[in-house]
């Protein structure tokens, strides 16, 4: 969801953006052996994966509870869910994937026809943005590649980034900036931004951006916290995850485990507080420290290089 982050920049998308084969994922799961690892599937057992992308984790998963356990996969994304539930159509009534937010996590495992609503044994969220939909222009996420200005990860659900850069007050815009993407100069940049509206594409946002900011700063992109802030408002991803947070722990039966992957601050904040708010006799946290990928993982897929891996489990 399924959401550029601070310390996950263009630089790993080709020139151009990836060859959009709407069949083939080009996103590498981040942290796979800590969250198999951790969640320690079995055959038998029910297990969640909110953010279902290009479908690493739930792969994983399915094969380490072979023959006989289940993954329900969720993502607010259409086209990850025919793209991956086709990839993985040899698993059958194993894999079960449902477009919808992990938002609904409570609704989604009551629907379930089989035993999820009894309470699952595992359930692991990645919310960092997919390769897939950062590589695909049309998507527009990419500060890199000019595309539609959208961000959606529904296309079809809810205002555009661009609805949100043209419509919005000045003030409000350079609120949202900040709060978002802790941009400094937030108001300098709406004030830009709401000079040059209408504004429709990627190109036009992160040419207003960098006639305040200059074309670089520090090694990062100087156009990525305004992305990032925009594609948070349009996706309510914050609000999303508060609820998230709140149903999931309440959601493992005895000894099920929840993993959530985080990718600035605000996410890892959020989950930080929510797991330490549980009764320490119901739940018991399994990382006093986030767990963070090595140097050689950071190396072999550079989105991981903020991640940041955060667990409980529920023993009472």
């Amino acid at each position: 969801m399924p959401v550029g982050r601070l310390a996950i920049g263009d630089w790993f998308v080709p020139e151009g953006g990836f060859d959009v084969d709407r069949d083939v994922s080009r996103h590498k799961p981040v942290l796979l052996g800590e969250v198999v690892r951790f969640l320690n599937p079995r055959s038998e057992g029910v297990y969640v994966d909110a953010t279902l992308g290009g479908g690493g984790h739930t792969e994983a998963i399915l094969r380490a509870s072979a023959p006989n356990g289940r993954v329900l996969a969720f993502d607010r994304d259409p086209d990850a869910i025919r793209r991956t539930g086709k990839r993985l159509a040899s698993y059958g009534d194993r894999l079960r994937t449902i477009i919808g937010s992990f938002a609904d996590l409570r609704a989604h495992l009551e629907e379930d026809a089989r035993d999820a609503r009894d309470g699952v044994d595992g359930i692991v969220a990645d919310l960092g943005l997919s390769s897939d939909q950062l590589g695909n222009p049309e998507r527009g996420f990419a500060f890199s590649l000019d595309g539609p200005l959208d961000m959606r990860f529904d296309p079809t659900q809810g205002p555009s980034a661009a609805d949100l850069v043209n419509e919005l007050a000045e003030d409000q815009l350079a609120d949202l900036i900040y709060e978002y993407g802790d941009e400094r100069r937030s108001r300098a940049i709406a004030r830009r931004i709401a000079s040059r509206r209408p504004i429709t594409t990627t190109k036009q946002l992160r040419s207003a951006i960098v006639a305040v900011l200059g074309p670089r700063r520090r090694g990062i992109d100087p156009a990525t916290r305004t992305f990032q802030a925009l594609r948070i408002a349009v996706n309510q991803e914050l609000a999303a995850l508060d609820l998230f947070l709140d149903q999931a722990p309440r959601c493992l039966r005895q000894g099920g485990r929840l993993i959530v992957i985080s990718y600035h601050s605000h996410e890892d904040r959020a989950v930080k507080h929510s797991f330490r708010a549980r009764p320490n006799d119901e739940f018991h946290v399994l990382t006093k420290k986030p767990v963070v990928p090595d140097a050689s993982a950071v190396a072999d897929n550079p989105r991981a290089r903020s991640a940041k891996l955060r667990a409980i489990e529920r023993i009472g």
